[in-house]
């Protein structure tokens, strides 16, 4: 059976001694404002943890498991965090930036303000959570089945959303500059603020006749 410690404040000297050679759960523990950069936590389970403004920085974290976890403001740059699994936490504004989230998996989190910039992220995948204000520019969801996402402010420059289906997301007011959505399906999606400064970046695009209306009278016409 898996070492477990439960609700204890840990320094970097006691995750340091205690996650050696071993996996660990670690249960509704206290990291916050802690630095555990460059420490080695492969395959470590994350319970109902508060790590608010940890030090994350180069950690390797490969196949974790963080579950109703609270890590606002954390920083996890250029960490390594392939194959984690992600599931109700609260990690708004915090840093992913270089990171290795290569088949990371986030569900029902929520994600305000955090910043994905320079990650390496192929097969990353997002469900049900909320990206509003985001960094994600260069994001690939390619042929992916996105669901209830809040990509509202969030910044997509460059992202890929050809031949995807986006079921109940908003992409209200969000930066799409040089974002592509080729075949896209769009009929759920909140599509409030987008402006079709270039058409050919939505050819095949599928859409209801509501939305066009919108995006019509956005265009200054009047659709009778």
């Amino acid at each position: 059976m898996d070492p477990q410690i439960h609700r204890q404040t840990l320094s970097r000297a006691d995750v340091s001694a205690l996650i050696s050679g071993r996996d660990w759960t670690l249960s509704e523990c206290v990291f916050d404002h802690a630095d555990l950069s460059n420490l080695e936590l492969d395959g470590v389970r994350f319970e109902r943890c508060s790590f608010k403004g940890a030090d994350f920085t180069s950690a390797h974290l490969e196949n974790a498991s963080f579950i109703g976890c609270r890590g606002a403001m954390a920083n996890f740059t250029a960490a390594r965090l392939g194959s984690t699994s992600w599931k109700s936490c609260d990690l708004n504004n915090a840093r992913f930036t270089g990171a290795n989230l290569t088949e990371a998996v986030f569900t029902g989190c929520k994600l305000t303000g955090a910043d994905f910039s320079r990650s390496r992220h192929v097969g990353t995948t997002f469900i049900e959570t909320t990206l509003a204000s985001a960094r994600l520019a260069g994001f690939s969801f390619r042929k992916q089945s996105l669901e209830t996402l809040d990509f509202s402010h969030a910044d997509l420059a460059g992202c890929d959303f050809r031949d995807a289906v986006l079921s109940e997301c908003s992409l209200r007011d969000s930066h799409l500059v040089d974002a592509r959505f080729d075949n896209a399906d769009l009929r759920s999606a909140d599509l409030g603020g987008l402006r079709l400064n270039d058409a050919r970046r939505f050819k095949g695009a599928i859409i209801s006749r509501a939305q066009a209306g919108a995006l019509l009278a956005e265009l200054g016409l009047k659709v009778i």
